[in-house]
């Protein structure tokens, strides 16, 4: 499902509702991550979403559909933050540390409790779900693929030393960010975060 910024006019309960997609979604998104799939159930979101049952079963069918929307509505939000960061005139070392900082401000406080909707789906529903197993996996992808190229551009601009593998240098940026978003659920501080950002900048060096 593509991002959708206009708002959506549905029927429940016999009269016309109106709701501003995105909004519902996000709300979603958080009863998702506080609860995890298993444990939400549609009383859950509609309270959340502020929708009728009748409006949530139309739009979105059922649970899992609500769950599918918001987990391309999360990656939307997320993969333009990272493409925000990313696309600048800094050196490729300057962004891949403004990436991973990224991480970091979401790993820590009451965000980074919250967790990584990505994360949770690949241990609850990933291994019993094939399409979402194959949403993850392509967010995953495209997250290493964007480290990888910011490695590669740093060694163009000699920010990175030549000799760096991008590829297996990228998978471990991955295993440290996503590890970031699991680990932030124990309550830990920014300056923990960004001190584990400073550790793996160095094997850049």
């Amino acid at each position: 499902m593509t991002e959708i910024t206009a708002s959506k006019t549905m029927r429940g309960r016999g009269r016309p509702r109106e709701f501003d997609m995105n909004e519902a979604l996000d709300r979603a998104l958080r009863v998702f991550s506080e609860r995890g799939y298993h444990a939400t159930s549609i009383g859950n979101l509609t309270d959340a979403m502020q929708l009728a049952s009748g409006s949530v079963y139309k739009a979105f069918k059922d649970k899992r559909g609500v769950f599918l929307a918001a987990f391309d509505r999360y990656r939307a939000v997320r993969s333009g933050k990272l493409r925000a960061v990313a696309d600048t005139d800094k050196t490729g070392y300057e962004r891949i540390r403004d990436a991973l900082t990224l991480y970091a401000d979401v790993s820590h406080g009451q965000a980074g409790k919250l967790g990584c909707l990505v994360v949770s789906c690949a241990s609850e529903l990933a291994t019993f779900d094939p399409e979402v197993a194959k949403k993850v996996a392509a967010a995953m992808d495209t997250n290493e693929a964007v480290l990888r190229d910011l490695i590669e551009q740093g060694k163009k601009d000699g920010s990175v030393p030549a000799h760096i593998d991008g590829r297996a240098t990228a998978r471990l940026l991955l295993c440290l960010v996503q590890g970031m978003r699991v680990v932030g659920k124990t309550g830990r501080t920014r300056d923990e975060m960004v001190a584990a950002v400073g550790v793996a900048m160095k094997t850049l060096t």
